[in-house]
């Protein structure tokens, strides 16, 4: 697989290989502060070409889970600087999604603070999980136009603090049903301002970001990603392809470091291709994600459709995964049972190739 493994460039970030981590929720972080143990998390898989840190709260009281991070603190901060300076001690690169939950947020997690969305709509087709157990979710306050720059400057500051700590850029997160998500799709966005109404004006809130972001840190070093078909969180829009394709052409603007696009649907509620039209709107690196196979890999980034791959659950239960698909190895398969929340079971015991042939080689002379 000679292509997975030559450089890229993205933007002021160089990448050594095409094998990219995509950002995984871990719940890895009580009181919502980094620490050492996903510092050893990080820093095992760092022969990733980028990692790219989970999900992160890019302002206080916006907690969706239980137990993501931060980087909105002092303390969080210092906890992402010691990441940072574990992934680079061993040669890696590392980038900080900045998120916002809107409406998937809830107010029994973040000190009774009102959840909040583009239009007052609630997602119905699940359960909140609290602390308490499962709950009803928030019927969300739907933003004011003068409520949102305070917004669109929180990510601003989030980005500032992701340079403080050490990290080689951000990814702005608008995908899986999230603030900017529901922005940017019709099935949440029902607005009839600024905000509102066309794919242009419900992108609105997202370039606001794009720009304020790109003003503080260089555009080179700041990402997006997107999830046009993805049902997560009650998504839909009447028209993806015709949204997201427009979008990609809009972002243009920004010369972003690249576009990381989601390109299915876990349900399956909605399909199509939306990796061919947004390859040719936009003049950018994009980066793919969702159920991808080694081999499927090679064969996108060989046919120019997208330039890296970012592997989910195989980065999770392999932390060497660029060297096991270099040699064609079998790959461990991960725990459901302790993906999210616990402590280092399922997190930072999954063994590399050089663990399993060490222990083969115990074995044998025992």
């Amino acid at each position: 697989m000679t292509t997975l493994f030559s450089p890229l460039a993205l933007g002021a970030i160089h990448t050594p290989n095409r094998v990219f981590m995509a950002p995984l929720t871990r719940c890895r972080a009580p009181g919502h502060t980094p620490n050492a143990l996903m510092a050893t998390q990080y820093a095992q898989r760092a022969s990733a070409g980028l990692i790219i840190a989970e999900a992160t709260m890019a302002m206080a009281n916006q907690s969706a889970f239980i137990a993501e991070p931060g980087i909105h603190s002092v303390e969080q901060i210092a906890g992402w600087r010691t990441v940072t300076d574990a992934v680079h001690a061993r040669g890696g690169r590392i980038v900080l999604q900045i998120w916002h939950g809107g409406r998937a947020c809830h107010p029994v997690l973040n000190d009774g603070a009102r959840t909040i969305a583009p239009s007052a709509i609630a997602i119905t087709s699940s359960k909140f999980n609290s602390p308490e157990g499962p709950v009803d979710h928030a019927v969300p306050h739907a933003l004011l136009e003068g409520e949102i720059p305070a917004i669109v400057n929180g990510f601003k500051i989030a980005a500032l603090n992701a340079r403080t700590a050490g990290f080689d850029g951000v990814e702005v997160h608008g995908a899986n049903g999230y603030l900017i998500d529901q922005f940017l799709r019709d099935g949440t966005n029902k607005r009839t301002d600024r905000y509102g109404g066309s794919a242009a004006n419900r992108a609105r809130f997202l370039c606001e970001i794009l720009t304020a972001i790109c003003s503080a840190w260089e555009p080179g070093r700041v990402g997006l990603r997107i999830s046009p078909l993805n049902s997560s969180n009650q998504m839909i829009d009447s028209d993806p392809i015709s949204t997201f394709t427009a979008l990609a052409e809009r972002l243009n603007e920004f010369n972003l470091s690249f576009l990381h696009v989601m390109r299915g649907d876990f349900a399956q509620v909605q399909g199509g291709d939306v990796l061919s039209p947004i390859r040719k709107a936009f003049k950018g690196p994009i980066v793919a994600n969702m159920g991808y196979t080694p081999d499927e890999a090679e064969r996108a980034v060989a046919d120019g459709l997208v330039d890296a791959v970012a592997f989910g659950k195989a980065f999770l239960a392999n932390p060497d995964l660029p060297e096991r698909i270099r040699v064609g190895s079998a790959l461990n398969e991960p725990d459901a049972a302790t993906m999210y929340g616990g402590g280092a079971e399922g997190y930072t015991d999954y063994p590399t190739l050089e663990m399993a042939a060490g222990a083969a080689v115990g074995a044998e002379r025992a």
